[in-house]
C-alpha cells in the first residue's frame, strides 16, 4: 500500500491540472481562491526506485594461476588497503630469486662506482704502459737494424783473426814436436803428451776459425724474421697502449662504463620481473573495505582472472536508481537534494544529494537512466542490495 501512495506523489503536476479542470466545470460563483493550492506551494520532485550499493567495490582476481597456500580472510572481515588476502604456492623460490637479483644489482652498482673512483689511477697505469711500450719498441727497432750488418764489428773481427793466427801457430809447433816421436809406441808417455797437446791446439784453432767466420757473416733469414716479429709486437703494444690512454683521457673507459650501466639495467629488470612474479602470487586489497563474498577455499587451484572475492567499502553506501525514465532524468541536475527511504527500514528517512547522472541508458526493458544519490548519513541496519525509494527535489 506504501508503494501505491508513493506513486501519487510522483505526479503532483497531474493532480494540479486535474483540480483545475474540475474547478473549471463548476459555476464561477462557487470557485474561491481557497479551493485551489497555488503551484508554488507544491514541492516539485521526481520519484524513483533504487538499490543500495557501496560507493566503492570490486571483484578481485589474480593474474597468475596456482594452488592457494594461504587464505588469510573470511567473509565479513574488515581489511585495510594493501593487506594480503591470499597467497599462492611458489613464493619461496621467487623470494630466493629476488634475493639473487638484489645481490647482482648491488654488485653491478659497486662495479660502476669502482670504475668512476679508480679512473685517475687507471689513466696513470695506461700512461706507464705506453711509456714502457715505446721503450720496448725502440729496443726492437735497434735490434732489427743490427740485422742489416755483419754480426761483429771491426774490432771484434781483428781480434778474432789474431786469435786464429796464434792458434794456427800453436798447431804448427805442436805438429813439429809430435813428428819427432810419432813413430814411437803408443804406450810412450812423451809421444802421448805431445799428441794430446796437438789435439788441443787443433781444437783451439777450429774454435777461433768458427768465431771469425761468425763475426764476418750476416744474420740468417730466421734471425731476421724473428727480429721483424719482435718489432711488430712492440709496435702493436704501443698502439694498444695509446688507445687505452685515449679512452681514459676524459673519464672511465666508455666501453667498460657502458657495460657496467647495462649490467645495472639488467639487474634492475631481473629484480622488477621477479618482484612482479612474486606480487602475482599475492592478492592484496586495493582499498579498505569488507570481504562481502568469498568464492574460494584454501588449497584450491585457481586460474588467471578467476573471481576470488568481492571487496566493498560498506562504510560509504549510496543509492543507484533502477527505474528513472528518460523524461524524469532530463529534469534532474547534479547537486539536487533528495529524500531516501527504505523498504527494510520503514522508520529511516535519510537526506542525500545527486552526485552522478549516467550519460547512457541502462540495459533492460524501457529507457531508464541510473542516477547516483550520495547519502548524508548511513542508518543502522542498512545493507548492500536493499531497496530504496528516492524523491529528488527539482530546482525550477
Amino acid at each position: 500500500m506504501k508503494k501505491v501512495l508513493r506513486s501519487f506523489r510522483v505526479l503532483p503536476w497531474g493532480l494540479l491540472v486535474l483540480a483545475l479542470v474540475l474547478t473549471g466545470c463548476q459555476p464561477a460563483a462557487q470557485a474561491t481562491p481557497s479551493d485551489v493550492t497555488p503551484a508554488a506551494d507544491l514541492p516539485a520532485v521526481v520519484s524513483a526506485t533504487g538499490v543500495v550499493v557501496p560507493a566503492q567495490w570490486a571483484t578481485l582476481s589474480l593474474a597468475g594461476s596456482g594452488r592457494i597456500a594461504e587464505l588469510l580472510v573470511n567473509e565479513g572481515d574488515q581489511v585495510s588497503k594493501d593487506q594480503v588476502l591470499l597467497r599462492l604456492e611458489g613464493s619461496d623460490q621467487l623470494r630466493a630469486a629476488l634475493a639473487a637479483a638484489e645481490v647482482e644489482w648491488v654488485a653491478a652498482n659497486q662495479n660502476l662506482k669502482t670504475l668512476n673512483d679508480n679512473w685517475e689511477q687507471s689513466r696513470a697505469a695506461a700512461q706507464l704502459r705506453l711509456a714502457q711500450a715505446k721503450d720496448a719498441f725502440d729496443t726492437a727497432e735497434k735490434r732489427r737494424g743490427w740485422k742489416e750488418y755483419r754480426v761483429g764489428n771491426q774490432e771484434q773481427i781483428d781480434i778474432a783473426r789474431a786469435d786464429l793466427l796464434v792458434a794456427q801457430d800453436r798447431v804448427d809447433k805442436a805438429e813439429d814436436a809430435y813428428s819427432f816421436v810419432e813413430d814411437r809406441a803408443e804406450e810412450d808417455l812423451e809421444r802421448a803428451a805431445l799428441l794430446s797437446a796437438l789435439a788441443a791446439a787443433r781444437q783451439a784453432r777450429d774454435r777461433a776459425a768458427r768465431n771469425l767466420n761468425y763475426l764476418l757473416s750476416l744474420p740468417d733469414d730466421i734471425e731476421v724474421a724473428k727480429a721483424d716479429a719482435e718489432l711488430e709486437v712492440a709496435r702493436a703494444e704501443v698502439e694498444a697502449a695509446q688507445r687505452e690512454l685515449d679512452k681514459l683521457k676524459d673519464g672511465p673507459d666508455p666501453d667498460l662504463l657502458s657495460l657496467a650501466e647495462a649490467r645495472i639495467k639488467n639487474a634492475e629488470a631481473q629484480r622488477q620481473a621477479t618482484q612482479s612474479a612474486l606480487d602475482d602470487l599475492e592478492l592484496k586489497a586495493p582499498f579498505a573495505g569488507s570481504i562481502s563474498r568469498l568464492n574460494v577455499r584454501a588449497q584450491e587451484w585457481i586460474a588467471p582472472g578467476q573471481p576470488v572475492l568481492i571487496l566493498a567499502d560498506l562504510n560509504n553506501l549510496q543509492v543507484e536508481t533502477t527505474d528513472l525514465s528518460e523524461i524524469d532524468v532530463a529534469r534532474i541536475r547534479e547537486g539536487n537534494l533528495a529524500d531516501v527511504t527504505f523498504d527494510a527500514l520503514p522508520d529511516a528517512r535519510v537526506k542525500g544529494g545527486v552526485v552522478r547522472i549516467s550519460p547512457k541508458a541502462s540495459e533492460g526493458a524501457g529507457v531508464n537512466y541510473t542516477v547516483v544519490v550520495k547519502l548524508i548519513e548511513i542508518p543502522a541496519g542498512l545493507r548492500w542490495g536493499m531497496t530504496a525509494f528516492v524523491d529528488i527535489e527539482l530546482v525550477e
